[in-house]
């Protein structure tokens, strides 16, 4: 029985971990297969996550604060787009410069609200988990799976969504298109530049709900490593799921779990055997460890990073 409660928690604390994950891996995709490379993630994560702990603060309502953070990261995200598409610049140096500019910011900005203080103040109302009536009943299994914060479920759904809409809507063929071969869509009447503006502000408004969620339910608040490389994680999850909505998700799942075990180690003690720091790198040696070894047999998509002038040949 004990090694089923310990597989429960941890199935439990894969789908916790792995939420923000799958947020930010979706809003990858949207950006990369319109053809523009987001490496931007993480600093559009991190004005999620900032946006969504002050609003909630001031406003004691985790929703409201998770609407103003997708409001936000879209808003963020413009910056890229109107860098990358309008002005031609180079998409990688771009979404470095927005990681180091939500950094900074938000940690000014955070100092300016609360004080001087380098974190905000930790939040009285947050979002709770919701148990889906019946099935969250169900031993051990309705605590692994049906007990889980709303913002989980909505990843889950928003998984189908993107499928369905990348794959069976007009929108995400010319998405599709864009990113593939622009000039071809061009010719066929499609605005290369709108669809990649739209593409690049639904990356944003996606990742920072990532970031929210994070603020908003493990961490209670927000500080400068409340979202802590995850970005880039789901960077490598979107890279390791080849740009597919489902392979994001279990490649996201998968580097969830890496972060539950963090959670056993307390539970083994294994602490007394391996430096817990070795346990906390977990993570992201695996995020090395995926790339390096699916980096060249993934195909992005045919124009990602490649900037496109109307009526170029």
């Amino acid at each position: 029985m004990e090694w089923l409660s310990i597989g429960s928690n941890l199935i439990h604390d894969t789908i916790v971990f792995s939420t923000a994950l799958i947020f930010a891996a979706l809003g990858g995709i949207y950006s990369e297969r319109s053809g523009v490379v987001n490496i931007g993630i993480e600093g559009m994560m991190t004005m999620g996550a900032f946006t969504g702990a002050v609003v909630t603060f001031f406003t004691t309502s985790p929703w409201v604060g998770f609407t103003a953070a997708i409001f936000a990261g879209a808003v963020f995200a413009l910056l890229h787009a109107v860098a990358c598409i309008t002005f031609k610049a180079d998409q990688t140096v771009s979404g470095v410069a927005i990681n180091f500019l939500a950094t900074g910011l938000t940690v000014y900005l955070t100092k300016i609200i609360f004080n001087g203080a380098g974190q905000t103040t930790t939040l009285s109302t947050v979002f709770t988990k919701w148990k889906i009536p019946f099935l969250g009943d169900i031993p051990y299994v309705g605590h692994a799976i049906f007990e889980a914060y709303p913002t989980s479920y909505l990843a889950f759904i928003l998984v189908a969504v993107t499928w369905y809409v990348l794959f069976r809507t007009p929108f995400g063929l010319r998405l599709r298109a864009v990113g593939e071969h622009p000039r071809a869509a061009d010719t066929l009447g499609v605005n290369v530049a709108r669809m990649r503006y739209v593409a690049v502000m639904i990356s944003g408004a996606l990742a920072a709900m990532g970031g929210a969620t994070i603020a908003l339910t493990t961490t209670s608040n927000f500080s400068h490593n409340t979202v802590s490389g995850q970005g880039f994680i789901a960077i490598a999850a979107m890279i390791f799921g080849k740009w597919n909505p489902t392979g994001a998700m279990w490649a996201a799942l998968f580097f969830g779990v890496a972060q539950a075990v963090k959670s056993l180690v307390q539970v083994f003690e294994l602490n007394k055997i391996v430096p817990i720091e070795f346990i906390f790198m977990l993570p992201y040696i695996l995020t090395i460890l995926v790339l390096a070894g699916v980096v060249g047999r993934a195909n992005a998509p045919a124009a990602s990073g490649k900037p496109y002038e109307t009526g170029s040949r």
